[in-house]
């Protein structure tokens, strides 16, 4: 299989100003170019952001925003941002790496925990590496000294290829995505965590339910499935057990995965459908123009909100974008089909679905900003 350099999501984003990049990731269309189907509109919900990276519900219904230089901010009502926690001094953003993801327990009523996601700073005795900590916040602030280790990662030779999703099933076990760093042999060894889908409790103990949780040891019965490039990001299905995975490729296929226990998507033998028994093949894939056209999928989200919004054609879809296109379409998984939904945006690399039942997405474009997509039609 080929080698060549393609850029992935926030590798990308990160050398914007070199020539490589500028050749592979224009400048995306300005906001008001958007085009969308008849009766829905898009609306700004807050600028001002700096390299965001994800944006996370809380359970109030509160949107916060994740940015890769190490800031979580929380999205006013009157568009303004407020801080909600800052280690920035703490974390390595260099490349791809940096503060990658935030989740909430699924119980924060009584267990008010904020779950991220980081690129630990090297110190003289550690590498670089990825680590999942919790802060419990407290009126809409963290508890100072409230960061708790709950789970390191391997150290990282490379500052890319970092996956970096992290989110709650319904089973109540936290999912978390890891790139192959870089070194795509990874993805398909027992022996590292790098190139794989990884499953563990909230406490950060793996749960004896993992498929390989008899045959790896230590900490690598935390992987739950394996062979993946790069998973940007993943999506649980609300009230249901599908998982999909957003794998950003390398030559020549961007894929959708669905999550399955025990599952090898093939990376680095295959990419896209390869019809091969040994590996998992994607429910969806998409291929690139050239080599040298950027191509690379980011983020996705169930449409299935408390508040159906959309027409009912869109419910139980999946919507998933690209950062270097400006598109966002939307995956049907009954008939197997996808259709394009929104285009001339800028830079997306995540979304998200609100109660309410509106598709919010996050640009890295200029301005970097949250938006959203609502309904108005009949």
């Amino acid at each position: 299989m080929r080698r060549a350099i393609v850029l992935c999501p926030v590798m990308a984003l990160a050398f914007l100003a070199s020539l490589v990049a500028l050749l592979a990731l224009a400048t995306g269309p300005a906001l008001g170019a958007a085009s969308l189907p008849s009766g829905f509109t898009k609306s700004r919900v807050v600028t001002g952001l700096t390299k965001p990276i994800d944006m996370e519900f809380a359970p109030g219904g509160r949107l916060f925003v994740a940015e890769q230089g190490g800031r979580v901010l929380k999205a006013m009502p009157d568009g303004t941002l407020a801080k909600f926690l800052d280690i920035s001094s703490k974390v390595a953003s260099k490349g791809e790496r940096g503060l990658q993801s935030l989740t909430f327990d699924p119980n924060f009523s009584t267990h008010p925990y904020v779950y991220l996601l980081y690129t630990r700073k090297a110190t003289d005795t550690t590498p670089a590496h990825n680590r999942i900590v919790r802060v419990t916040a407290k009126d809409g602030k963290v508890v100072a000294g409230s960061e708790k280790l709950i789970f390191k990662l391997n150290n990282q030779s490379s500052a890319y290829h970092m996956g970096g999703a992290m989110d709650f099933g319904e089973d109540g076990k936290l999912y978390i995505s890891t790139g192959d760093n870089e070194t795509p042999d990874n993805a398909q060894k027992p022996t590292n965590l790098f190139g794989k889908m990884l499953r563990i409790n909230k406490d950060g103990t793996i749960p004896t339910g993992n498929p390989f949780y008899a045959t790896y040891s230590g900490k690598n019965r935390a992987i739950w499935a394996l062979g993946l490039r790069n998973p940007f990001k993943f999506a649980v299905k609300p009230g249901g057990t599908a998982l999909f995975i957003n794998d950003a490729g390398e030559d020549d296929w961007e894929e959708i995965n669905r999550g399955t226990s025990g599952a090898n998507y093939g990376w680095p033998v295959h990419e896209g459908v390869a019809n091969d028994p040994s590996y998992v093949d994607p429910i969806y894939a998409y291929g690139h123009p050239s080599t040298t056209t950027c191509r690379a999928i980011t983020g996705g989200a169930f449409y299935k909100p408390a508040k159906v919004q959309f027409p009912g054609e869109y419910v139980g879809d999946y919507f998933f974008t690209d950062v270097c296109t400006g598109w966002i379409k939307s995956y049907d998984p009954a008939t197997d089909t996808a259709s394009g939904f929104a285009t001339g945006l800028s830079r997306i690399v995540d979304l998200e679905v609100s109660k309410s039942g509106a598709l919010y997405y996050l640009s890295r474009g200029d301005p970097a900003l949250v938006g959203k997509i609502t309904y108005a039609g009949n």
